[in-house]
C-alpha cells in the first residue's frame, strides 16, 4: 500500500479516462477511499495520490470536458397527470413502484431497496438509509395519501425486512430495470425513470412558490455552499410535506382535486 503513488494511479486511470469516463471516475473515487483507509490504519502516509482536487485534476481532463453532461429524458410536467392516469391502469408491481417513485421524487435504487422497516406510518414518512442515498446521508421522505395507499397494495409480507416492491421471486426486490422496461411497454421508451425528478423540479419552479432550498432538499440534493451546509441543521420536513402533498394532488388530478381510484397491484413480470 505504501508504494502506491500518483504514477501508478495514472497507469490505471489514463487508459480508460476518455473511453469509459464514468467508470474511470468511480474507480478513482474507490481507489481514493481505499488509500484513505490505509493511511488511517497506518499502512501508508502522506497525501492520497488518487485525490482529484489539487492533484489528478492537473493530470486528467474534467469529466464534463471529456463527456458533456447528458440530461435524462424527462416528461413535460403538464403531461404528468395524463401519464399517471395511464400508469394506474397497468396492473403489475413495476407500475406501482414507478408511481411511488414519481410521487416521492426518488431515485430507482432508493425505491427498489425499500423495506417495510423504512416506513413510519405514524409519521407518514419513508426513512431511506444513507447507504442507499447518493449523498450518503439518511433521508426522510414525507408520504402523501396517495403514496401511502400504494404501499397498502404492495408486498406479500408484513415482515419488517420485506421489500415493498417485490420482483418475480417472493422475497427478492424488483429489478433495477423493471420500471424502465415498463416505460418501454407503455410506448414511452423516450423517457427514463430519473427524468421524472426533472419533471418534479420544473413543476415546483413554474407552478409553486416553494423556496428553492425546500425543493432541492426534497430531491435530496447536497448543499453545494459549505457555509450554508454548516448552518442548515434541519431537513425542512414539514415544508417538504406540504410540497409533496401538492405534487401528489397535481399528479393524481392535475390540481383539480379529483382523485382517481387506485388499482390493486400485482407482482412485476
Amino acid at each position: 500500500m505504501a508504494a502506491i503513488d500518483t504514477g501508478l494511479v495514472m497507469r490505471v486511470l489514463k487508459p480508460i479516462w476518455r473511453k469509459k469516463t464514468e467508470t474511470a471516475s468511480r474507480l478513482r473515487g474507490r481507489i481514493e477511499s481505499v488509500l484513505d483507509w490505509a493511511r488511517v490504519h497506518g499502512y501508508r502516509s502522506g497525501e492520497n495520490p488518487a485525490r482529484w482536487k489539487g492533484n489528478l485534476d492537473h493530470l486528467l481532463p474534467a469529466r464534463s470536458k471529456v463527456r458533456p453532461v447528458q440530461h435524462h429524458p424527462a416528461l413535460s410536467y403538464p403531461e404528468i397527470p395524463a401519464f399517471m392516469a395511464d400508469l394506474r391502469q397497468c396492473p403489475d408491481g413495476a407500475a406501482r413502484a414507478l408511481e411511488f417513485t414519481i410521487l416521492t421524487a426518488a431515485r430507482t435504487n432508493e425505491t427498489i431497496g425499500a423495506t417495510r422497516a423504512e416506513i413510519d406510518t405514524r409519521e407518514k414518512a419513508w426513512k431511506v438509509p444513507g447507504a442507499r442515498m447518493k449523498s450518503g446521508r439518511d433521508h426522510r421522505v414525507p408520504l402523501s395519501k396517495r403514496a401511502l395507499a400504494i404501499l397498502d397494495v404492495t408486498s406479500s409480507s408484513d415482515a419488517k425486512d420485506a421489500f415493498l416492491f417485490e420482483g418475480r421471486k417472493i422475497g427478492r426486490p424488483l429489478s433495477n430495470m423493471a420500471m424502465l422496461k415498463l416505460l418501454e411497454r407503455m410506448g414511452r421508451s423516450d423517457l427514463t425513470v430519473h427524468g421524472f425528478r426533472s419533471s418534479f423540479r420544473d413543476w415546483a419552479a413554474e407552478r409553486t412558490n416553494f423556496p428553492n432550498e425546500v425543493v432541492e432538499m426534497a430531491l435530496a440534493h447536497a448543499v453545494e455552499d459549505k457555509t450554508e451546509a454548516a448552518y442548515r441543521r434541519g431537513d425542512l420536513f414539514e415544508k417538504r410535506r406540504r410540497l409533496m402533498d401538492a405534487w401528489a394532488e397535481f399528479c393524481t388530478s392535475g390540481g383539480t382535486g379529483q382523485v382517481v381510484p387506485l388499482r390493486a397491484g400485482l407482482r412485476a413480470r
